[in-house]
């Protein structure tokens, strides 16, 4: 019987499930770190296994993730797996770049452990060994709650409503969920800015309290954020890839021609494009950029985290010959077409994917450095992660900040 577990970062508070809970508090990292500093043994040590376990009641613990504690940007970080019915002792493989940790074993329990102390932005993909066993691989990043991402006492909170499922005529058979964020300060006699959020189910509900803070402080200005999912036909298949890695005007035509117009029966927005966003993640980040550069007269400002600006979309015939473009073309087409007005926030990982569609970091490495070549305004932040929404989050308070810096309409 093999189980592993993570600890990594999210908060000081773990729920624990009720039948779960046990006298003595919850472990977290920092706690085990202390204890470990005498390695226990006995009773103590068999009181602490079953602190861990505790966490989990019983599920099965491989890569569950907990809360740990951070001090002055350094996060203790836990690794512990339990190996029952085995004399083999356990091995914690680090597939990435990163230090050797060694497990040891907490007294005469099946439960071994190690604690590793590292700077805020740690990722890193590791699996478990145990003789011949190998656990599936995983994967920690490791960054801070920003404080404007989380609510704050006496900040105005907008609304969030979902809007009833909208059938395209763009993208003729699709259905899609969508969503709206109006914030406090909204009033019916001044238009709004306006951001829209691709992948939007995802980001709705963290993304409105940023949106309270940063409104409420001034450091954007009111806007009203538009979260919109991706179609789906009535079969249930995802037209996603279509939609978002295709180098195309379709999409910005369903905001501009379908959904906005259907938002502003309700709200009024701003028509120019420099009081109009749009983001989103993966495909839904190449989507953003490709909104902006089709209609830059829509949309001036993109955020995209861990963006596919790679070859998902470029199709072959038969011959071998390209009959539709990917989002690796974008590098060589900002250089080559004259500079447009669009203001660009990307953020990515080292450690994001590598396959048959091409490198991600790559792919945004060399968009920075066409943008960077035509002078265009923006911004990129490459961390240690991998094609997760980690570090975008971490970062969305202040990529929103860059982004409606110095903001006019």
């Amino acid at each position: 019987m093999l189980k592993g577990i993570l600890f990594t970062l999210i908060s000081l508070a773990v729920a624990i499930p009720a039948a779960a809970q046990k006298p003595e508090p919850p472990i977290t990292a920092t706690m085990l770190k202390e204890a470990l500093k005498r390695p226990p043994r006995g009773k103590k040590a068999e009181s602490l296994a079953s602190r861990i376990r505790a966490l989990y009641g019983n599920a099965d613990m491989n890569g569950s993730l907990v809360p740990i504690h951070e001090d002055k940007g350094m996060f203790d970080i836990a690794f512990a797996i339990e190996a029952i019915g085995t004399i083999d002792v356990p091995k914690l493989v680090m597939e990435t770049k990163s230090p050797e940790i060694t497990l040891n074993r907490l007294g005469e329990t099946s439960m071994y452990v190690a604690v590793t102390t590292q700077p805020e932005g740690f990722g890193a993909r590791f699996h478990f060994e145990i003789g011949d066993k190998k656990l599936p691989s995983r994967q920690i990043e490791v960054y801070r709650t920003h404080p404007d991402s989380v609510e704050q006492a006496g900040v105005p909170k907008g609304t969030i409503t979902k809007l009833p499922v909208w059938n395209s005529t763009v993208f003729d058979g699709t259905h899609r969920d969508w969503w709206i964020y109006v914030p406090a300060q909204y009033k019916a006699d001044t238009p709004a800015c306006l951001m829209v959020f691709q992948d939007g189910g995802g980001y709705v509900g963290y993304t409105a309290k940023v949106f309270d803070n940063l409104i409420a402080k001034g450091d954007m200005p009111v806007t009203i954020g538009v979260f919109i999912n991706p179609g789906n036909f009535a079969d249930g298949r995802s037209n996603r890839s279509f939609e978002y890695d295709t180098l195309s005007n379709q999409y910005v035509r369903l905001l501009v021609e379908e959904m906005l117009p259907e938002v502003e029966k309700t709200y009024r927005l701003r028509r120019d494009a420099n009081s109009r966003a749009i983001a989103g993640i993966s495909s839904g980040g190449i989507c953003a950029f490709t909104a902006a550069w089709e209609r830059p007269t829509e949309f001036s400002k993109v955020l995209s985290w861990v963006g596919s600006f790679t070859g998902i979309a470029a199709r072959l015939d038969a011959q071998g010959r390209l009959v539709r473009p990917g989002g690796n073309n974008y590098p060589v087409l900002i250089r080559k077409t004259p500079k447009k007005s669009i203001r660009v926030f990307l953020q990515d990982g080292e450690n994001d994917l590598d396959n048959e569609h091409g490198s991600w970091p790559l792919a945004n490495h060399e968009m920075a450095r066409s943008f960077a070549h035509e002078g265009y305004d923006y911004k990129f932040v490459m961390g240690n992660g991998f094609h997760s929404a980690e570090h975008g989050r971490a970062l969305l308070p202040d990529s929103l900040r860059w982004l409606w810096r110095d903001y006019k309409p």
